[in-house]
């Protein structure tokens, strides 16, 4: 191969851009460089201690500097006209450099002893030469500074603590590094969010002050509750509190029903078996033959083959409440009921649909001699005839019903005539079309009462009320609930010339009657009951020892004056519910007590602080 063709093969490397400019301008580097050494020579060969001249100056001043050498003495062997512009550049660059040199410096903290004047002239250049590499531009190829893969770099490529360029996954490990964890706010006192208020106002669990150490311990297991291994020696009360924090929070499940089941135990309660399947119910049954009570919720799965099982036992229920199970056949509960129901002290049965009928309930009187308390909620099948069924069970004191079939007034009559003697609750929810009959058989029967109920009445009557209440030889009652006994089928709700519902009368004369011993109180919707009312049950010389709840939710005639004047009558008065009354807006509510309902920046509760 000849020469001629070697050199147009030569290959070569980049050139700086100081050779590009001198190219530009038809100037050979080459021939500058020969004939600077020419001089150099010729100036050495002379010998007589001149100095050398301008342009040899410049070359050695250039290089001094431990940038590229042989660029610094072609600048020295150019022309006047590209000698300036080639200063230029080279100052330029340099100036770039000691500024990065400098804004490093500052903020560098130094551990290290301090090094000679050389050794930081070195360590400059070095400084300098690694943040020119490091600042490419986006687009360009680098090598990683830590692992030294190739990468791209890109307008986030992070830098090397010790300059250059990282990769993407190695910035990610240096940002893992680097994050600082962020504190969360501190709570003061005791301080809750606001759903959390309102989610213990709806349960009815939301109280003042500090808690209790029980119940941080219960709070505190029920987060850990994968670590517990028994609770069975825990006293009967804190156990049911501890299934109620599972079961709100959706924790039990076979898995953590196995701390509620043992061999010992003869109470137990459910209070969320929706994760629990038709064998769990068989092994709980299974596990505890000394069961007398048993309380499940949400029992969907408790169906006719657990109480196959259950009637094969020798289990002796007392008392049996079952919600939810609506996969539980009509005659399986006959059957249940002539088998078990010797021992039957109380049932409740709840949300079955059409699954527990008239026949059901008439076949309690001759299988469950024993019952005292039953109770039947949210039915759609028990109507007259089941009722009646009920009426001839003389052992019966308490009697909870909440059907969806209409009733007539004298089927309830005649229930209240038949027990009345040993009655001590009566709960009849939802009878709109229930008259004031029932108001006068329970006046002139009742002489036990407890507890009574009679909720969205549209017939009642205020003087109904008032008759009930006056000259009653029944002891007072600690719960009462009329709540939404008011007018509704009216073209003009708000004018009542009729006094239906509870209104004023009827309300003076129950507050007159029950004063000593009231404990509950719902009054929510009844309109009717006037302000003149309420500051007369309420007035100056009235006083309600043991009242701890009131509610009195969109009654319109409550007014600022009248909260004021229930907190001084009810010393004992726990909670005041006001909702949809307008015209309470501000009240200045006792230490310790808890007005629900007034709108105001913290929601719809107002914990009382004054003295």
């Amino acid at each position: 191969m000849s020469s001629r063709n070697r050199q147009q093969r030569q290959i070569r490397g980049p050139q700086s851009a100081l050779t590009d400019f001198l190219a530009s301008h038809n100037i050979s580097a080459n021939q500058i460089r020969l004939d600077a050494d020419a001089r150099r020579r010729a100036a050495e060969a002379d010998g007589d201690g001149a100095a050398p001249p301008q342009d040899a100056q410049a070359t050695t001043a250039s290089a001094a500097e431990p940038a590229n050498e042989n660029e610094d003495d072609t600048v020295a062997a150019l022309p006047a006209r590209g000698q300036r512009a080639a200063a230029r550049l080279g100052q330029e660059r340099r100036q770039k450099e000691q500024d990065v040199i400098d804004k490093i410096k500052s903020g560098k903290k130094k551990t290290s002893k301090r090094k000679s004047k050389d050794d930081d002239s070195d360590d400059d250049y070095e400084l300098a030469k690694a943040l020119s590499n490091a600042a490419r531009p986006p687009g360009q190829s680098d090598n990683c500074a830590v692992c030294g893969k190739r990468f791209t770099v890109t307008a986030y490529s992070r830098n090397a603590p010790d300059g250059g360029l990282l990769c993407t996954p190695c910035g990610r490990e240096l940002a893992k590094d680097d994050a600082v964890p962020k504190k969360k706010p501190k709570r003061l006192g005791n301080v809750e969010g606001r759903r959390q208020v309102q989610s213990k106002i709806l349960d009815g669990t939301y109280h003042t002050g500090a808690k209790s150490l029980m119940t941080l311990c219960i709070e505190t297991l029920a987060k850990n509750i994968d670590l517990a291994d028994d609770i069975s020696g825990l006293p009967s009360l804190v156990v049911d509190k501890i299934a109620r924090k599972l079961s709100k929070h959706r924790l039990l499940d076979p898995n953590t029903l196995n701390l509620f089941i043992q061999p010992t135990v003869d109470e137990l309660a459910i209070y969320d078996g929706a994760k629990l399947s038709a064998d769990e119910y068989i092994r709980v049954i299974q596990t505890c033959p000394e069961l007398k009570k048993l309380k499940i919720f949400n029992g969907i799965h408790f169906k006719d083959e657990v109480m196959d099982y259950l009637l094969s036992r020798h289990i002796e229920l007392e008392d049996f409440h079952l919600h939810g199970a609506n996969l539980l056949s009509d005659s399986k509960w006959q059957e249940f009921f002539q088998k078990k129901g010797r021992s039957l002290q109380s049932l409740k049965v709840s949300w079955t649909d059409k699954h527990f009928t008239n026949a059901a309930l008439v076949v309690l009187k001759d299988t469950c001699p024993s019952l005292v308390r039953l109770k039947v909620m949210h039915n759609q099948s028990v109507s007259g005839d089941g009722i009646k069924g009920i009426a001839r069970m003389p052992s019966l004191r308490h009697v909870s019903l909440d059907l969806r079939q209409t009733v007539h007034s004298d089927i309830y009559v005649d229930l209240v005539n038949r027990l009345s003697e040993n009655l001590e609750t009566l709960s009849l929810t939802r009878v709109a079309n229930v008259d004031n009959t029932l108001l006068d058989a329970i006046h002139n029967k009742c002489r036990r009462l407890k507890k009574l109920r009679i909720t969205d009445s549209e017939i009642m009557t205020d003087e109904g009320f008032y008759r009930l209440f006056t000259g009653w030889t029944n002891k007072g009652l600690e719960f009462v609930d009329f709540q939404n006994c008011r007018q509704l089928e009216s073209m003009q709700p708000r004018l009542n010339p009729d006094g239906v519902g509870l209104c004023s009368k009827g309300f003076v004369a129950l507050m007159a009657h029950s004063s000593r011993s009231l404990k509950f109180l719902n009054v929510q919707g009844c309109r009717h009951i006037t302000r003149q009312g309420f500051e007369e049950a309420f007035g100056p010389d009235k006083v309600y020892p043991e009242l701890v709840k009131l509610e009195i939710s969109f009654c319109e005639e409550v007014t600022d004056f009248i909260v004021g004047s229930i907190f001084r009558s009810c010393p004992k008065l726990h909670e005041l519910n006001v909702f949809g009354c307008m015209k309470v807006k501000d009240v200045r509510v006792p230490r310790g007590k808890i007005l629900v309902g007034v709108p105001n920046a913290m929601g719809m509760v107002i914990d009382g602080d004054d003295v």
